[in-house]
């Protein structure tokens, strides 16, 4: 029987399907009452799926990345699809089709791989091309680089993501590097390289997208500043001479910067020309990223509005689809479910 996609499912569909669990949640309702809501995943999407008057028994039968056949009624609630789960059980992975379940860049990965290739080997520093050219050389760094995603669900969220989005704020660095003569260009392309580096050990990315212990406990500047530590020994063997000390603090602030404030988890403030436009294309690649994305898999063909969205904390605007004013519920607004 051919696979229901969480992309292809509507209003009012009987489901009876395996579903990746991305997340679970026993929650209380109202009355009291236990209730289970679990983030169903496959490579086109996710769905919230709840089963009212859940067990504990239930809640401890399965577990995040675990595979689940789910009996169920899709349903359209507050703007966006659900699904209110009759029955829910784990499935043996020998049993799926692991393809199925990992979203993956819609773009070719070996040309996302050559131009990312074509950046850093014309550097002209020589010690930022060397260092780049150790990285490169690193087989299973590369393999770990293609394939991990740039998150677990806000931006780049699939397979081959990070790859996609350093080779997007490439092209960004090396089209906005000419405007200002005060950046060091070869600087900020190795920084656009190196920011995110650590991602291929914070995150984990066989059956599903989560953070590894390491991620968890360190998390992927530190994790980045690590990584190139562990290169720049490795410098001098094709250079002859040491990495300059200062070009290494350079590197080192950008991987620890980009994420441009405290609040949002930076190790330090930008202090350098690179490192602040490092922090705003990375934010801009990101943020237009998720804005297209929300947009473009927003199924709900009778709103010009997505549903609320948590992490950029708004609603975004579709459009209007007959040619009328779009109506704007500011209840639906406020985030509450």
């Amino acid at each position: 029987m051919k696979r229901r996609f969480v992309q292809q499912l509507v209003d009012g569909d009987a489901v009876e399907e395996v579903y990746l669990v991305a997340d679970k949640q026993l929650r209380v309702n109202r009355n009291g009452n236990l209730y289970l809501q679990v983030e169903l995943r496959d490579r086109t999407g996710s769905i919230v799926g709840r089963l009212w008057n859940a067990s504990e028994h239930l809640f401890r039968s399965f577990e995040v990345g675990d595979f689940v056949l789910v009996r169920a009624k899709v349903q359209l609630f507050q703007g966006a699809l659900q699904m209110i789960l009759s029955q829910l059980e784990r499935v043996e992975t020998e049993k799926v089709e692991l393809a199925d379940f990992l979203p993956h860049t819609e773009q070719d990965v070996s040309k996302l791989l050559e131009r990312l290739r074509g950046y850093l080997l014309r550097l002209a520093n020589p010690h930022l091309r060397a260092l780049a050219e150790c990285f490169l050389m690193d087989d299973e760094f590369v393999r770990a680089f293609c394939k991990a995603p740039a998150g677990v669900r806000n931006h780049h969220a699939y397979v081959g993501g990070l790859l996609e989005h350093v080779v997007s704020l490439l092209d960004l660095a090396d089209r906005v590097a000419p405007l200002y003569p005060g950046l060091d260009r070869d600087l900020l392309l190795a920084g656009v390289f190196l920011h995110d580096i650590g991602k291929v050990r914070e995150l984990s990315y066989d059956r599903a997208f989560a953070y590894t212990d390491e991620g968890q406990l360190v998390g992927h500047l530190v994790i980045g500043v690590e990584m190139l530590n562990e290169k720049i020994g490795q410098v001098a063997d094709l250079t002859g001479e040491p990495f300059p000390s200062e070009l290494l603090l350079r590197l080192k602030h950008m991987i620890l910067s980009h994420h441009g404030s405290y609040e949002f988890g930076s190790a330090r403030l930008p202090m350098t020309p690179e490192a602040i436009a490092l922090h705003h294309l990375d934010n801009l690649d990101a943020k237009v990223h998720s804005f297209t994305r929300d947009i473009r898999e927003d199924r709900n063909a009778t709103s010009s509005w997505t549903p609320f969205n948590q992490a950029l904390q708004r609603r975004l605007f579709k459009g209007s689809t007959d040619g009328t004013e779009a109506v704007y519920s500011p209840v639906l607004d406020s985030g509450e479910t």
